[in-house]
């Protein structure tokens, strides 16, 4: 959406292919669960008047029109991508069967996931960790607008302190809200670090992945 009120700015949608061919060309494995909430919020919707579970299929199909926007940037840099759906689709794309998903990745393709778990009810970051956990991913990457995970809101708040490095614990005690508790606790679970970075910076994606943006890590604490 960029500064954008609803919609798809052109500009957002080139730098985040640019990013992504980039961190490819690094040979990553790499899945995109993408969300929709620049077409349609189910949340909003529902506080609107709208039934619960209907809003949140609404917002399930927004987030397959995203996930068809970039995967054709992405394919102009001639990355090869496969859009996989939990609500089947197959008119426009793929329905999600890991074990292809899978196959995909060996072959070398970027994996968009698209219509969150399938269910009411659960956000694209608890998607986002379930998709994580089910494809064996090593790491899991929110892309979020500021540069990690702070004390307070730091849009508003200057004082605001960033986190380097944060526990699975400390985030659901502090109330931190980076990402919903059930993502949090399926991604502790199964011990998938989380890193929380800046997507709007052009090229922090790959920087973040070689140390060289800021970012905050959350895992498992030391013993």
């Amino acid at each position: 959406m960029g500064e954008r009120e609803f919609g798809h700015d052109s500009r957002v949608l080139q730098a985040l292919a640019d990013d992504v061919a980039a961190v490819h060309a690094m040979g990553v494995e790499l899945c995109l669960v993408i969300g929709g909430g620049n077409i349609v919020r189910g949340s909003t919707l529902a506080a609107a008047g709208v039934e619960r579970v209907t809003a949140d299929h609404m917002g399930m199909l927004g987030t397959v029109i995203n996930a068809l926007a970039v995967q054709s940037v992405i394919e102009r840099r001639g990355v090869p991508t496969r859009v996989m759906s939990a609500i089947p689709m197959s008119a426009v794309c793929e329905p999600y069967i890991r074990r292809r998903a899978l196959r995909h990745l060996e072959k070398g393709r970027v994996v968009i996931f698209a219509a969150g778990t399938g269910n009411p009810f659960f956000t694209t970051d608890t998607a986002a960790a379930l998709r994580a956990a089910e494809m064996d991913c090593q790491v899991l990457l929110k892309g979020t607008r500021v540069d990690g995970v702070y004390s307070a809101d730091p849009r508003t708040r200057p004082d605001a302190v960033r986190y380097d490095r944060l526990s699975y614990l400390e985030v659901l005690a502090r109330d931190l809200r980076v990402m919903d508790a059930s993502a949090i606790a399926l991604a502790r679970e199964s011990r998938i670090p989380i890193i929380v970075f800046s997507v709007r910076e052009p090229g922090n994606f790959p920087r973040v992945l070689r140390g060289e943006a800021p970012h905050t890590v959350i895992e498992e604490a030391e013993a």
